[in-house]
């Protein structure tokens, strides 16, 4: 019964975050209802068993939906200290969401713990399919495995040297020029007259 009642408060729930995804007019709001709607079907997915998929929703998703935000608003001219000052109007949303999220982790923790009502049940070997898809990875398809993450790490490389630009009036950091440095260079001795300041 009550695998039954998280099933349909965790599905309302991601109907209702989906539909206000598009009809909030604050892009803000509009992630928080996008974190919500992911939240809720990784408790569906928790729910049927797929544990792994639950994690690599909340991971993936709604971790990119976070960075990609804080790119976005690292990127335009935003001006900070306003943005400070609007945070106590962002407070009751956030706080709505957070209970919410709260809620729907409590009904689908207790829901598994209640083994009358265990939607997916472990296998008769007793591996989770986490486990089984980690040992899956790191023994047979290691090679696979491996070299998805080399692409990546020379795909996100190419990002970074694409988009370096030289601009001038912008300090460097020289290695050579720090490692060579002396006391003498950076270090200036100035004698002050008795009750005289140093401008």
């Amino acid at each position: 019964m009550l695998a039954v009642i998280s099933f349909y408060v965790l599905s309302g729930v991601a109907i209702a975050a989906a539909f206000m995804v598009v009809a909030a007019r604050n892009p803000v709001h509009s992630v928080m209802f996008l974190i919500t709607t992911f939240f809720s079907a990784a408790g569906l997915f928790v729910l049927m068993g797929a544990e792994f998929l639950a994690l690599l929703l909340v991971m993936v998703y709604v971790g990119a939906v976070a960075v990609l935000f804080l790119f976005v608003v690292m990127m335009l001219d935003v001006d900070f200290v306003e943005m400070k000052q609007g945070f106590l109007k962002y407070l009751p949303m956030g706080g709505l969401i957070g209970v919410i999220l709260l809620a729907e982790m409590i009904v689908v923790g207790a829901s598994l713990f209640k083994d009358d009502d265990r939607v997916a049940q472990l296998p008769d070997d007793g591996i989770s399919n986490i486990e089984a898809m980690g040992n899956a990875l790191y023994t047979d398809y290691a090679f696979f495995f491996e070299a998805a993450g080399l692409v990546l790490l020379v795909a996100m490389i190419g990002a970074i040297v694409l988009t370096l630009r030289s601009r001038e009036g912008v300090r460097k950091q020289s290695i050579p020029d720090q490692i060579a440095r002396t006391r003498e260079d950076g270090v200036e001795l100035v004698e002050i007259e008795s009750g005289k300041g140093i401008g």
